[in-house]
């Protein structure tokens, strides 16, 4: 979870990069969209179907199954000249790096009981904040030796060693001897046809490798042939082993039966053209991209999609385990906790490069460090201190602190950043939503039955999300329309400075407090997030745990 956190960090920053090593110019930014909301698609709508598989099939199975996702959507991204494999390989990655949430938080609640779960689970979740923090450094350095192209080769390899570990650790049975050894061919066989290397394709003899067989069909070169046909050998033998097959392939027609694939379609067609509708979205100039055709999209989807779940024996979410208040309350905390986070993650740097760090996006990092490195700190605290204090009362106390420092937020002037008291306000949003993993996480599973952890713990996830995804473009709307109410009160520089037009400090200094308006809205939207998020956990995290649990 750590790797995987990181590497949406690490992207942002090294996304200029890419899309110049894809044919993307810097005049055409609106292009990278894609890229960024690619991983965004993948690592939420996909997550109530991965949820039902660690439900089904295990939790370390589906752990070893989205690394190796990861793994290969690193591949994908690393060897891309063009924006579609690197769009397709962002795509894989957010599939597997979603995957791992809900498989890890399930996997922690079937090693501990109830009653001590509360820590491990701060731990997990002090574990992927901390991938915010060390993201962008590690980024930075591999950067600093080697192009962009380096940190995708780095994901490919703790991809694959960490799914080994897991399957190792975890117990999973050494799989058919032959069918790994053709499942490593047709991997080496498609690395080395993606990647290229020159020293293998620029070789007088080597190089025939990559040289089509079949005229100038790209698909025909002996690379290409060899992972076609092995991975062909490998889908045989994985229906025919007669002991643990690699590949999963047995009993698909059960499993199909299982997770419910016409209501997995349909939560996938339903959050994915709701995240689009809001990850593509310009926030200077609308709240939703394609809005009259991916809402009532995503709208007709959930409505069939709740329909046929009331419906089906087998649903792919347990809307029943759903019915208790505190596992609805702890979706309803995360969606609103979602929706303040975005407002610190964007807003802290945007009022930094404002004020006192002008132009530095190093700087305006820095700013909003402050706060990132508190949340995992927060994150063990909460977990500690829900062996002693009621779970609801410490998410509402970590939630209602982070309410408290945004609207000390609201008073900062151009100035205020460079005092220590913006220090200890930012220490102090970020250790409160630290506060509140924990006690939600703990709650939510405490209520539900063992056998739909999984399923419940995607929820979690998605619903912290769309939360995020929301908010940004509501309070960067609200925002901007308020901005915009501002300048227009101003009047023209030939109206303020009819002498020097050109060299008005009156309408500088005034256009400077609109754009402190706009961003104290967003730190007022962010504390009323944050409020009713405090007021949610402390009425509705009931821990009536199930017996089951």
């Amino acid at each position: 979870m750590l790797v995987t956190a990181a590497d949406t960090y690490v992207v942002v920053l090294a996304l200029p990069d890419i899309l110049a090593g894809v044919g993307v110019g810097l005049d055409e930014l609106q292009r990278a969209t894609p890229i960024v909301g690619g991983f965004l698609l993948g690592y939420t709508a996909t997550l109530p179907l991965l949820g039902r598989l660690a439900d089904l099939r295990g939790r370390v199975p589906v752990l070893v199954g989205c690394l190796l996702l990861f793994a290969l959507g690193s591949l994908l991204t690393a060897t891309a000249d063009t924006l579609g494999p690197a769009v397709l390989g962002r795509g894989l990655q957010g599939v597997g790096a979603g995957g791992l949430v809900p498989a890890t938080l399930a996997l922690v609640a079937d090693r501990w009981p109830p009653e001590r779960r509360a820590l491990p689970l701060g731990v997990v979740g002090a574990v992927q904040e901390a991938g915010a923090v060390l993201g962008p450094l590690a980024g930075a350095a591999v950067l600093a030796f080697a192009d962009w192209r380096a940190i995708f080769w780095l994901n490919l390899l703790l991809g694959l060693a960490l799914a080994v570990g897991a399957a190792v650790t975890g117990g999973v049975r050494r799989p058919d001897p032959w069918g790994l050894v053709l499942a490593v061919v047709t991997a080496v066989a498609l690395g080395l046809q993606l990647a290229a290397p020159v020293a293998l394709a620029e070789d007088v003899t080597l190089g025939l490798l990559y040289v089509p067989v079949v005229g100038s069909l790209g698909w025909t070169t002996p690379l290409w042939l060899a992972a076609i046909v092995t991975g062909a050998a490998l889908v045989v033998r994985s229906l025919t082993a007669p002991v643990r097959a690699v590949l999963p392939l047995r009993g698909l027609r059960r499993l199909a039966r299982q997770i419910d694939v016409l209501g997995s379609a349909l939560a996938v067609v339903a959050l994915g053209s709701l995240v689009w509708a809001f990850a593509a979205a310009d926030p200077a100039t609308q709240v939703v991209a394609h809005g009259p055709v991916l809402l009532p999209v995503a709208v007709l989807a959930t409505a069939a999609f709740f329909w046929h779940e009331r419906r089906t024996a087998e649903p792919v979410l347990p809307l029943r385990a759903l019915r208790p208040v505190g596992a609805w309350g702890a979706l309803l905390v995360n969606l609103l906790v979602g929706v303040a986070l975005v407002a610190a993650l964007v807003d802290i740097p945007l009022f930094a490069r404002a004020t006192t760090t002008p132009g530095d996006q190093l700087g305006a990092a820095l700013v909003l460090l402050r706060l990132l490195v508190a949340v995992p700190v927060g994150a063990v605290a909460g977990g500690w201190l829900c062996r002693t204090v009621p779970a609801r009362a410490v998410a509402a106390g970590g939630t209602g602190l982070t309410a408290v420092a945004f609207v000390l937020m609201t008073t900062w002037d151009a100035r205020s950043l460079d005092g220590a008291a913006s220090t200890v306000v930012l220490l102090a949003a970020g250790l409160g939503f630290g506060l509140a993993i924990a006690p939600v996480n703990a709650v939510l599973l405490g209520v539900t039955r063992a056998e739909v952890h999984g399923s419940a713990s995607a929820l979690a996830v998605v619903a912290r999300t769309v939360g995020m995804l929301t908010g940004l473009s509501l309070l960067t709307a609200v925002a901007l329309r308020r901005f915009t109410a501002e300048v227009d009160a101003i009047g023209s520089p030939f109206e303020l400075c009819p002498d020097t037009p050109a060299d008005c400090a009156a309408f500088d200094a005034a256009t400077d407090a609109a754009l402190l308006t706009q961003l104290h809205t967003v730190f007022a939207g962010a504390a009323v997030a944050a409020g009713l998020a405090a007021v949610a956990a402390l009425v509705l995290l009931r821990d009536e745990r199930h017996p089951a649990s």
